[in-house]
């Protein structure tokens, strides 16, 4: 269900050297040991985040949905948050150049219980998540319980980066199917393959519902709901979170979601937001505010990010 990819050497032109180079020098940080890596990252990231455009977005998200917060205390979040993005890229490389070896002894697998009895039931598994930093690398730990993990995605229209993108992510993934290809989501779910499903940004179309998310309104995707009642899947809440300063990594599988679907994709979408927002509480420099999240909402609400 993949695009084939494009051999590397067909983006040999001037305009692509400095990602080049960028990919050069991520290559030598993920050589180094744990702490090593992390602390890289964290620079990298303090130094991205002083110079992003996306950094209003963060201060914004983090403003709408931490008003109980301080502002110094907001300021130092989004500090954090620009750490940990920078933590992320150096992830990516891990999750490319890494050995299985190597990752597993940074690991800490919990529940894969449920999924095993998910599977069991033969009509594939929704492993929900969030947009949090490091879903590739937990990824990569489920293939031991499962023969396929499949995931949804999304292409940038940058081809280099997809290219990359795709090569890193096949690590993590034995297939990866277009976000708005819903038939072959549910023909990967009659295989009994598990899928991660993330149905947390903004959404605009025809599903979309306006559901709290930290008490903030947003435009929510409800399919959930429907691919689960389509294909009687059922929906696993799965998470990973790193640990502090970058040591190791937590990956938790919970129990299958009960009475899912319930009496209404308002009530079920919310269950998934409620669900979500406790695991971003968790670690909140974890999750990725840098995406417009509540945007979409016109002519309800007015748009936060203008």
């Amino acid at each position: 269900m993949s695009a084939s990819l494009e051999p590397l050497y067909r983006f040999w032109q001037p305009r692509y050297w400095l990602t080049w180079m960028g990919i050069a020098f991520l290559r030598l940080i993920v050589l180094l040991p744990q702490p090593g890596r992390m602390a890289c990252g964290r620079a990298l990231g303090r130094f991205g985040y002083r110079v992003s455009e996306r950094r209003k977005i963060v201060e914004r998200n983090l403003e709408l949905c931490f008003p109980e917060l301080p502002a110094d205390e907001r300021e130092k979040l989004g500090r954090k948050h620009g750490e940990s993005l920078g933590m992320s890229m150096v992830e990516l490389g891990m999750n490319y150049w890494c050995s299985d070896a190597e990752l597993e002894r940074l690991f800490e697998l919990r529940g894969t219980e449920h999924l095993l009895a998910a599977l069991e039931k033969g009509h594939g598994v929704l492993l929900l998540c969030g947009h949090f930093m490091y879903t590739e690398l937990g990824c990569r730990m489920l293939m031991k319980y499962s023969p396929t993990v499949a995931a949804m995605y999304r292409p940038s229209g940058k081809p280099l980066n997809d290219n990359l993108m795709r090569r890193c992510r096949q690590n993590s993934y034995d297939i990866m199917v277009a976000k708005d290809n819903v038939r072959g989501m549910l023909r990967l779910l009659k295989e009994n393959r598990p899928v991660i499903y993330a149905p947390d940004q903004a959404y605009t179309g025809k599903s979309m519902a306006l559901v709290p998310f930290f008490g903030e309104p947003a435009a929510t995707n409800t399919a959930t709901r429907q691919i689960a009642q389509i294909s009687k899947a059922p929906v696993i809440p799965f998470f990973t979170c790193r640990l502090e300063n970058g040591s190791g990594y937590r990956v938790e599988l919970q129990p299958a979601l009960q009475d899912f679907p319930g009496e209404s994709a308002e009530a079920d979408t919310l269950k998934i937001n409620y669900l979500l927002e406790e695991q971003v509480r968790k670690v909140p420099e974890q999750y990725y505010w840098v995406h417009r999240r509540f945007k979409g909402r016109l002519p309800d609400y007015p748009d936060p990010y203008v």
